[in-house]
């Protein structure tokens, strides 16, 4: 398990096949769940499998995280005691019922288990009878949930990303993501796959999600602030990488903060080695606060010195720190109505199997076609369900083995 940049190739990455959780959204609550619409659920699995059989096809090793998230249940008491306190919430359930649905959950099968930490389960589900002495009970109606469902979690990227070989889990910002670390947590924890795996980055420190993070290339890593990702953060994430030796340059890059640029990969992702796909609108106005690690810099238990400067143009900061004249930019052309819809469908969120080869929407045929001309090969992937949610295949993706470049 090592990854060191966007673009080296593929091998092993991992991701989770729609489920339930996304039978849970109702016009209701999407927008409570960050949804833009109701998804066709069958479709978007289709979408999704799709997608898997692409990466597949390539070569890819793919991991399912319902299947790991079973088999750590199945393998691990710690693991289940922690996934069900994490779900069961005595704060907003009290402590007498939260106190018989913990005593329940513990003696579910793993692979129910799993199934009910992602999707949720309602106050009609309880498998008790109401009790006369709940307040909760009374006072909720019977769709409610007493555990919320999970439906973000297929876009993998945001709850753990690598850097080398060491995995990162983060803090999601949003309050209908937060309970989705400590699924990953678990699997990263107690999962033989990945016993002796190290932590990059402890998801209490401050607000961070991958989604914001992209290893342009060995050692340098850009980090977007905006609507998901804190100051705060990418500092924590920069000393972090700089005490661990995985990093020496991060570039923290200010976004816009709305549901359009909800992370910097929704702006920009890297296509090859020294290419990216770029948002036009924001080509000359994105750029970076530059922090390296001064060479005298003594780790967690010494000064920890730093060097920060900037705001610089994003494109030439990020050169710099890659090492190269210049970094190669494709756009999606001077039709600026055509670039906002393609943005807005995930055209600059796209995953690299190998340098010069992408995953991409299929429907975002203009910045497909640029890709194409540019000398990028491009395999198109249906996501006409899959992006309700936001998120292209970089945002589905958790890339956990690459080659190095």
């Amino acid at each position: 398990m090592r990854v060191t940049s966007e673009v080296g190739t593929l091998r092993t990455v991992l991701l989770h096949r729609p489920g339930d959780e996304l039978r849970r959204l109702t016009p209701r609550n999407n927008d409570q769940l960050l949804f833009d619409g109701i998804p066709w659920v069958e479709r978007a699995q289709q979408e999704h499998d799709a997608f898997t059989g692409v990466l597949r096809a390539r070569g890819v090793e793919v991991l399912l995280l319902a299947d790991l998230l079973a088999e750590t249940l199945a393998v691990s008491g710690a693991a289940r005691i922690q996934g069900i306190s994490a779900a069961v919430d005595a704060r907003r359930l009290g402590h007498s019922l939260a106190d018989q649905l913990a005593a329940f959950l513990r003696g579910v099968r793993a692979r129910d288990l799993a199934n009910i930490l992602m999707a949720g389960m309602t106050f009609d589900e309880l498998p008790f009878g109401p009790d006369a002495t709940s307040l909760v009970r009374r006072m909720h109606h019977g769709a409610d949930f007493v555990i919320d469902p999970l439906p973000n979690l297929l876009f993998t990227r945001d709850s753990s990303f690598w850097v080398g070989p060491r995995v990162a889990i983060t803090s999601l910002a949003l309050p209908a993501r937060i309970r989705e670390t400590s699924l990953t947590d678990l699997i990263y924890a107690f999962h033989p796959r990945f016993l002796g795996v190290r932590r990059a980055y402890e998801s209490h420190t401050a607000p961070i999600e991958g989604g914001d993070v992209l290893l342009l290339a060995p050692g340098v890593v850009a980090v977007g602030v905006g609507e998901r990702t804190s100051p705060a953060g990418a500092e924590a994430l920069a000393r972090s990488l700089f005490d661990d030796d995985l990093a020496h340059t991060v570039l923290v890059v200010p976004i816009a903060q709305n549901r359009a640029t909800m992370h910097l990969d929704t702006v920009c992702t890297m296509v090859d080695a020294d290419a990216l796909v770029m948002y036009p609108a924001v080509r000359d106005s994105l750029c970076a606060f530059t922090i390296q690690r001064e060479d005298d810099y003594g780790g967690r238990n010494g000064d920890g010195r730093v060097a920060m400067s900037g705001p610089d143009p994003f494109l030439v900061a990020a050169a710099k720190a890659m090492g190269i004249d210049k970094l190669r930019v494709i756009d999606t052309g001077l039709d600026g109505v055509t670039a906002e819809r393609e943005q807005w469908d995930d055209g600059n969120n796209t995953l690299a199997l190998a340098p010069g080869v992408v995953a991409a929407y299929e429907r975002n045929e203009m910045t497909n076609a640029r890709l194409e001309d540019a000398g990028i090969e491009v395999l198109r992937i249906p996501g006409s369900e899959l992006g309700s949610g936001r998120g292209g295949p970089r945002c589905l993706s958790c890339p956990l083995s690459r080659d190095d470049l």
